[in-house]
């Protein structure tokens, strides 16, 4: 059966990398021509990750730091979709978004398929070298309103950026079953199995129930547009600054990094904005307000439509339940990556638990007069 239409394959049960750091610093030196002088792996889900510093500038970035990414078999073997992804990267950078850029390798692609044995035979991966991004994620720092109605404006600036976006293979990112993309929480009905708490499983279940029966007929009135799909509290990246406030000086953070644009697919403009409201609820001390003021943000750029507004509560849920649901499936099958896989789920079912108790007007009333509020103080 093939990896499109077999849920479970398209959670990446199979195919995670796991070259050793020589390995993987012969393929800095032989694909990219680069000489490693240090190597470090970075946490992953479904990928392998280094960041690499190399000895002398790289002549078309003019850094030294570096991210070695190393896709899993299963997205591999879509080479068009990764290279789409990646221009979409380099796309949004020459607008003026801080995402990273790809490094050419010895023969000037953006990318290379190299087969690799660690120990199991040869796989093939698609191997990119990246510019390394610096700063502390979104989801290390307690962020306050002014920050979350930025992170809503840059969830709404990437998407209208991305209208003006076109490839000769941009149809790869109309997925499919893709079990990340927002329209296909009822794939996870083949992984409920991996949740072994009763009111959990019941919440999720009653969300997937809600979202076929009342979501996807409505899909078809929604807004399409590209969307980045994972601006979650680790793909931002903050950088500390100051300003001057009644003459003295202040620390702030401000967005520094856009990271991972794996996700990608064909999808709705409220999708990117309820994904951006899940996300920067997971830390936050107040949730619900936070995912108030993410909504703010992005209706000063992309205001909704009542229809829109309407759905965000269940497809909140839907994201909760799919981050949640897939990182519990996934620590069954890789149990040597708990502790990343389940960096949301620290506070996740309990914010999706909260929400299903307060139920969707109670929840609605929060998000919407939060927005209202904050704008108006603007």
């Amino acid at each position: 059966m093939s990896s499109a239409n077999n849920p479970s394959q398209t959670s990446y049960g199979v195919g995670k990398p796991a070259l050793s750091d020589a390995q993987a610093t012969l393929l800095v030196e032989d694909v990219f021509g680069l000489k490693v002088s240090e190597i470090k792996p970075l946490p992953s889900y479904y990928d392998q990750n280094f960041h690499i510093v190399t000895t002398d500038l790289e002549k078309t970035t003019n850094v030294t730091d570096f991210v070695l990414k190393i896709t899993n078999c299963q997205e591999s073997e879509n080479e068009n979709l990764i290279d789409v992804q990646t221009r979409v990267m380099m796309f949004v950078r020459e607008k003026g978004f801080p995402t990273a850029t790809a490094v050419p390798t010895r023969d000037g692609r953006i990318h290379s398929l190299e087969s690799i044995d660690y120990g199991s035979g040869k796989k093939d991966h698609v191997v990119r070298l990246m510019t390394y991004l610096p700063g502390v994620p979104l989801g290390k720092m307690h962020a306050g309103q002014d920050l979350l109605y930025e992170v809503g404006q840059l969830a709404a600036k990437l998407d209208k950026v991305l209208e003006k976006f076109s490839h000769p293979n941009i149809n790869t990112l109309d997925r499919g079953p893709f079990i990340w993309n927002l329209s296909q929480v009822p794939l996870l009905k083949r992984m409920v199995f991996a949740l072994d708490q009763q009111r959990p499983r019941e919440v999720v279940e009653q969300t997937i129930l809600e979202f076929e029966t009342s979501m996807l007929p409505k899909l078809g009135d929604f807004r399409r547009s590209l969307n980045h799909g994972d601006l979650n509290d680790y793909n931002i990246l903050l950088q500390q600054t100051s300003k001057d406030s009644l003459g003295k000086k202040q620390d702030s953070y401000r967005i520094s990094g856009i990271l991972d644009f794996n996700l990608m697919s064909n999808g709705y403009y409220v999708f990117e904005v309820a994904i951006a409201m899940m996300y920067a609820m997971i830390e936050s001390q107040d949730p619900l307000k936070a995912g108030g003021y993410v909504l703010a943000g992005f209706e000063s750029i992309l205001p909704l439509k009542p229809m829109e507004r309407d759905a965000l509560f269940l497809l909140v849920m839907g994201r909760f339940a799919q981050s949640l649901v897939i990182a519990r499936h996934s620590v069954l099958q890789h149990p040597e990556n708990e502790e990343y896989l389940m960096v949301t789920a620290k506070t996740g079912w309990k914010h999706l638990l909260t929400m299903a108790e307060f139920g969707k007007e109670a929840v609605e009333k929060i998000w919407f007069d939060t927005a209202k509020e904050y704008s108006e103080c603007k």
